[in-house]
């Protein structure tokens, strides 16, 4: 082969690479966006009607309301319970977790959530599986009452392997100027309730991971813990949104003073970030239902009860602080949206050592 030959086969070689080639297929991403469009929409709400496609999303906050609105941002993700989804395919549920637990955090402090965006990134992008997760999320805003008004999906080859993925997602939300939470007249007396969890929500799976694996079960055995459920079902149960009952509570009752989120870090670490110096709280462990998937964790990790209340939720995902004579009307309000709650302690004074105690235990 003459030397001019070779030449000009390498030089088409060289030229010829393609996007595709390295791994990252333009169209497959074109195609999920066309297929997720019918999903975005369905989330509209006052203040949102534009498409997705563009550069950026937008909002008319006259449109949704507010006269003298102050803004309150929030962005999270699901950590390791994205591995239970890949592992076990089952993907429809994840995007709830991803808008619950940031516009979980914006109801505590006494806003409503306005919009939501996504980031999707994985090694390999699978239409399906993608249009499965922004169902999710799709569904996660329907029931905040928000909108979906963008996002981003990165395929991104040699960061991930194919089929991993991770999510992040970013929510705002609006209050009226003076009605933020917490409210400044929290005191010792006021009483807390307790907002019931669907389970493990989005927190501590890095932990529950590792105590399944030591159990030897797999994610489609049946979970020992409850009759009739995959173990996969079990763990990728979606983190409940406390939005619309806990906003129509603080709407009807004016009587909410403080929430809290449960998350990482349990009762001891997200309780005192909502009360001033100088206040405490005591909590009745023996006040909660606590589902069996603690127990079950518990006992098979061997997990002593003060990780166990640091590490998960323990079937407490949000608290609400009122005062004595209001608790049966903010029950009521919540119960009016089929959201049961319970009296589950008290704030107390705090001078020195921790600043959340315990009376009774878990019943693990």
């Amino acid at each position: 082969m003459a030397t001019g030959t070779v030449r000009r086969m390498q030089q088409t070689q060289k030229n010829g690479l393609t996007y595709a080639q390295a791994g990252v297929d333009i169209d497959a991403g074109n195609a999920m966006v066309d297929a997720i469009k019918p999903l975005v929409r369905a989330t509209r709400r006052p203040g949102s009607d534009s498409e997705i496609g563009g550069f950026g999303g937008l909002f008319d906050l006259k449109a949704a309301g507010f006269t003298d609105p102050i803004l309150v941002a929030a962005n999270d993700g699901v950590g390791t319970k994205v591995k239970i989804a890949i592992e076990t395919g089952m993907h429809a549920t994840i995007g709830i977790d991803l808008v619950a637990m940031c516009v979980n955090d914006i109801i505590v402090q006494g806003a409503e959530p306005l919009f939501f965006l996504d980031y999707f990134a994985t090694g390999k992008l699978r239409p399906q599986t993608g249009v499965d997760i922004v169902a999710g999320i799709a569904n996660g805003c329907k029931l905040a009452g928000c909108a979906l008004i963008g996002g981003e999906t990165a395929e991104m080859p040699g960061l991930y392997a194919e089929d991993d993925y991770d999510l992040a997602g970013f929510a705002v939300g609006a209050a009226e100027r003076g009605s933020l939470l917490p409210r400044r007249d929290l005191k010792p007396g006021d009483i807390i309730l307790g907002l019931p969890s669907t389970g493990l929500h989005s927190n501590g799976y890095s932990l529950a991971r590792k105590v399944v694996a030591m159990s030897g079960l797999g994610w489609r055995d049946e979970a020992p813990f409850a009759t009739g459920l995959s173990m996969e079902a079990a763990f990728l149960a979606p983190t409940r949104i406390y939005v619309k009952p806990v906003l129509a509570a603080i709407r009807t009752t004016g009587a909410i003073k403080a929430l809290a989120h449960i998350t990482g870090g349990g009762f001891p670490d997200n309780i005192p970030r909502v009360l001033p110096d100088g206040l405490g709280a005591v909590l009745d462990l023996a006040s909660i239902k606590v589902p069996g998937i603690f127990g079950w964790l518990a006992r098979t990790g061997g997990i002593a009860e003060h990780e166990m209340l640091r590490t998960f939720n323990c079937g407490v995902g949000m608290i609400a602080v009122v005062e004595p004579a209001a608790v049966d009307a903010v029950v009521h309000a919540l119960a009016q949206e089929n959201k049961r709650s319970f009296v589950f302690g008290e704030i107390t004074s705090h001078a020195a050592g921790e600043r959340v105690r315990y009376k009774g235990s878990l019943a693990l």
